[in-house]
C-alpha cells in the first residue's frame, strides 16, 4: 500500500458518519453533523477509488457513510429544501452509483428529492440558480460544482438530457459576467441585482479565489464526463471554455512552489500562500481534461507536476500519521450580516488555514485517481 492509500485508510479508520475527521469546519463549530457537501466531495473521492484500483472498502465505507444519513422515505438527515442551498446537492451525485450497485430504493427516491429542490431553486433573470436561499440573485463558480454535475447526471440518466440547454445556459452566463478579461480567470462571484455590499458596478466580486476555480474548473470536465454522447451542441461550448480556462490558469502556476497560490493573481503579495484544494482540482482538471480529449496530452505532466508538489509541502507525517495542510478552510461573500466577507484580497487571507479537511483532501484523492487512470493508459 502506497502513502496515499495510506492516508486514505488513516482518514477512514479515524471516521464514523457522525464524526467524520475531514469535516474539519463542523468539529471547530461543534455542531451536529448533518447532509453537505464536504462529506459529499470525500464520498465522490473515495468511489472514483474503488472504481479504478477494484478494492471494495472503499465502496463499503462510503456505502455505509451515505447509508447513515439517508432514510427509507428518500428524506436527508440534516437537509432541508427551504434553504434551496446549492451546496447540498452535491453529496447527490454519489446516490447514482450506490443505487445501481445496491439497489436501495431509498438512494433513489433521494434523488428525486434532490432533482426537486433544483426544479424550485430560485433563479436570476438570466436563468442561473441562486447559490442560497440567504444570498439573493448571487451566482459563485463553486455552485456550478455542486449543482451542475448532479444535474447533467441526472437529464443523462433519467430525462432524455432534455435539460442540456438549461445547463449550458448557464454556464454561458458565468462565462459572460464572471470572466475577467484582464487576468483571463473568472471571479469567485457575482450579484445579478448588483445590490450586494461586496459587489463591483458590474455585479462581479473583487478577486478571484483559487478553489472557487477550482470547482469550476472540475464542474466543466465533470459535466462534460456525465453529458450522453452525440451532444456536441451542449459540451462544445464547454470545451472551449475549459480550453481557454487551462490555457489561463497555467499562467499562474508558481515556477517556486509548483502551485497555484490563494488569490492566483497575486502570487508575491505578503501573506499570500500556495493553496491545496485550489491547487489540487486545478491538477484534476489538467489530467481529466487531456484523459477526455478536452485539453492538449501535454497537461497531465503539467498536472502531475503539481500533485507532486502538494505532495512534496504539505503531505506530512506526525505520530505515525499522515496530514495534509495547507488548505484554506472556508471562504464566501457575504451575506449582509458578515461584511468580512466582502472578496478582498485581506478577507482570502484572513480564513485559518488547517490540515486534513476534505475541501483539500477530497481534491487531492480525487487528482490521485486521475493519476492512476493515466498510469494505466
Amino acid at each position: 500500500m502506497n502513502t496515499i492509500e495510506k492516508y486514505v485508510e488513516r482518514l477512514m479508520a479515524d471516521s464514523t458518519p457522525d464524526k467524520p475527521l475531514w469535516n474539519i469546519e463542523k468539529i471547530a463549530q461543534g455542531k451536529i453533523n448533518g447532509w453537505n457537501y464536504i462529506d459529499g466531495c470525500m464520498m465522490i473521492a473515495l468511489l472514483n477509488l474503488n472504481q479504478i484500483t477494484g478494492e471494495e472498502r472503499y465502496f463499503d465505507f462510503a456505502e455505509s457513510f451515505i447509508d447513515y444519513y439517508v432514510f427509507d422515505d428518500g428524506s436527508m438527515r440534516g437537509y432541508k429544501e427551504e434553504e434551496y442551498n446549492l451546496d447540498n446537492i452535491c453529496e447527490g451525485r454519489v446516490l447514482f452509483d450506490l443505487y445501481k450497485k445496491t439497489g436501495k430504493e431509498k438512494y433513489r427516491k433521494a434523488i428525486e428529492v434532490l432533482h426537486g429542490q433544483l426544479l424550485r431553486q430560485p433563479r436570476t433573470e438570466e436563468g442561473n440558480f441562486w447559490h442560497k436561499q440567504i444570498y439573493p440573485n448571487q451566482v459563485w463558480l463553486d455552485g456550478l460544482y455542486m449543482a451542475q454535475v448532479f444535474y447533467t447526471k441526472y437529464t443523462t440518466e433519467y430525462n432524455n438530457c432534455a435539460d442540456y440547454p438549461d445547463i449550458a445556459n448557464q454556464f454561458a452566463n458565468v462565462r459572460k459576467h464572471m470572466y475577467d478579461e484582464k487576468t483571463g480567470l473568472y471571479r469567485h462571484g457575482y450579484d445579478a441585482s448588483k445590490k450586494a455590499f461586496w459587489a463591483e458596478a458590474d455585479g462581479r466580486s473583487h478577486n478571484p479565489w483559487l478553489r472557487s476555480l477550482g470547482w469550476f474548473s472540475a464542474a466543466l470536465v465533470d459535466v462534460i464526463a456525465n453529458a450522453d454522447a452525440g451532444h456536441d451542441e451542449f459540451t462544445g461550448p464547454l470545451k472551449t471554455m475549459a480550453a481557454e480556462l487551462a490555457g489561463n490558469l497555467v499562467k499562474y502556476i508558481d515556477k517556486e512552489t509548483g502551485m497555484l497560490y490563494q488569490v492566483p493573481d497575486q502570487p508575491g503579495r505578503e501573506k499570500n500562500y500556495p493553496e491545496t484544494s485550489g491547487s489540487s482540482m486545478a491538477a484534476y482538471f489538467f489530467i481529466k481534461g487531456a484523459r477526455l480529449g478536452i485539453l492538449d496530452k501535454s497537461y497531465v505532466e503539467i498536472g502531475k507536476n503539481i500533485f507532486s508538489s502538494i505532495s512534496d509541502r504539505y503531505l506530512s507525517e506526525k505520530d505515525g500519521k499522515l496530514n495534509l495542510g495547507g488548505i484554506c478552510l472556508v471562504a464566501g461573500l457575504g451575506p449582509e450580516n458578515n461584511r468580512r466577507r466582502d472578496g478582498s484580497y485581506e478577507y482570502y487571507m484572513s480564513e485559518p488555514i488547517v490540515e486534513n479537511d476534505a475541501k483539500g483532501v477530497a481534491p487531492f484523492l480525487m487528482c490521485y485517481t486521475e493519476l492512476l487512470l493515466a498510469e494505466k493508459a
